[in-house]
């Protein structure tokens, strides 16, 4: 099981840039044209393979792709290790929407 959230919903939680807590896990080119604010770029691969080296046990994460397909699955492999994360639904595409 893990959280979820609307991904508009994340204008209400404050991020700064120092904290990495919002992650985009888009391939880099994408994060380049363009992101949420704050986000940190850390590509799926990256993230799937060695969570480790990116990512603390004891901090929340918020996590977005494109389209919020590849963040679920993501937010559901890294709840099964431990770390707590929060799927933002409806990716990136919504995101520009609003």
């Amino acid at each position: 099981m893990y959280d979820s959230i609307d991904i508009n919903e994340i204008d209400h939680i404050h991020f700064t840039s120092n904290q990495n807590a919002l992650i985009d896990i888009r391939d880099k080119y994408e994060y380049i044209l363009g992101s949420i604010p704050n986000s940190k770029n850390i590509p799926y691969s990256y993230l799937a393979l060695m969570p480790e080296n990116y990512l603390e046990m004891d901090v929340t994460y918020y996590i977005y792709c494109e389209s919020g397909s590849k963040s679920r699955k993501l937010c559901l492999f890294l709840n099964s290790l431990g770390y707590h994360t929060v799927d933002l639904i409806g990716g990136y595409q919504n995101y520009q929407k609003k």
